[in-house]
């Protein structure tokens, strides 16, 4: 199979037959074999009934149904679990992605040897103040502490090898952060490519200024994962020495100058170093506590299921 095509989805019953019909007419047009997985995360309109009456009608299309929202990551997550293509491509449902990329991101996959290639939204039809200036200032962020070098983290629209989507663990909130997540598993070919980006034809966007909030505190996340992520002792342990070295200094010469410069002066615990001193130890010994506990939850860790499926459609 040439391509899977992940389609994540809340609440979108009015675009989903015109997307399929743009994305099957593409993938005929091409010669493509092919897949679409939907994956409705709680939808609470008529998205599942339409996605049954496609797959009944097209074998080629599947679907996968939530209890109940678990989050745009853990849709990605089922999709990635199921796709088969060679190339997986992710859009949105909105209509906002256009189909019509899909030919040339997957020519930079299977020919250019891209792991990733992550669409770049140059032009929006967004809100400047709600989502075009929030998102640039998160894209500038998102570079420095990643060390990826892309301009638009958070498109919907990308293009991936099958290994890549296989050997990523998407959770949380952390759909934002996949070419990350991919340079962190030595998937290091990251590509760009300019997508066009189209005004929303359908309902209305899912997500708020919060989600931006989310991101920049899911960046911190996963900066800290990416490198102390099997190691928390090294970050944690090396803040409690450094603690303890600035409590143990201020000790050492609080002892000295009682013993041999000031012997009747004020008492030690009298004097502010005293109480810098105290805390800076204290602080040091629950660095170390919070490393140890990080080394055990490390070892100990079980892989809780994130989601629960309700249905699936023409999945083998």
């Amino acid at each position: 199979m040439n391509i899977s095509v992940v389609i994540p989805l809340l609440n979108e019953q009015d675009s989903l037959i015109e997307l399929n019909d743009w994305i099957r007419k593409v993938m005929r047009s091409h010669n493509f074999s092919y897949e679409v997985i939907f994956i409705d995360d709680g939808s609470t309109d008529d998205s599942w009934k339409i996605i049954s009456k496609l797959s009944t009608n097209d074998k080629d299309v599947k679907g996968i149904r939530f209890v109940k929202n678990f989050g745009k990551s853990q849709a990605l997550h089922a999709g990635f679990n199921k796709a088969e293509g060679a190339v997986v491509i992710t859009m949105d449902a909105d209509l906002q992605d256009n189909p019509d990329e899909i030919p040339e991101l997957y020519n930079m996959i299977v020919n250019e040897g891209f792991d990733l290639v992550s669409g770049w939204k140059k032009k929006r039809y967004d809100a400047v103040l709600s989502k075009n200036l929030p998102s640039k200032l998160f894209n500038w962020a998102a570079r420095k502490t990643s060390g990826v070098k892309l301009n638009d983290f958070n498109c919907g629209l990308k293009a991936y090898k099958l290994e890549v989507v296989k050997n990523i663990d998407v959770n949380g909130e952390m759909h934002r952060y996949i070419p990350v997540l991919s340079k962190n598993a030595g998937f290091t070919n990251i590509g760009e490519k300019v997508v066009q980006h189209q005004a929303r034809k359908y309902g209305q966007t899912k997500f708020g200024m919060n989600r931006f909030v989310h991101g920049f505190l899911d960046l911190i996340t996963i900066w800290f994962i990416s490198r102390f992520g099997k190691r928390p002792m090294h970050l944690f342990g090396a803040l409690g020495f450094i603690m303890f070295a600035i409590g143990f200094g201020f000790s050492g010469y609080l002892g000295v100058d009682k013993l041999f410069f000031n012997p009747d002066g004020r008492l030690i615990s009298q004097r502010p170093e005293f109480f810098i001193a105290l805390a800076t130890m204290i602080i040091g010994t629950q660095f170390f506590v919070a490393g140890f506990l990080g080394e055990i939850i490390l070892r100990t860790k079980s892989n809780k299921k994130r989601y629960l499926i309700k249905d699936e459609l023409n999945f083998k």
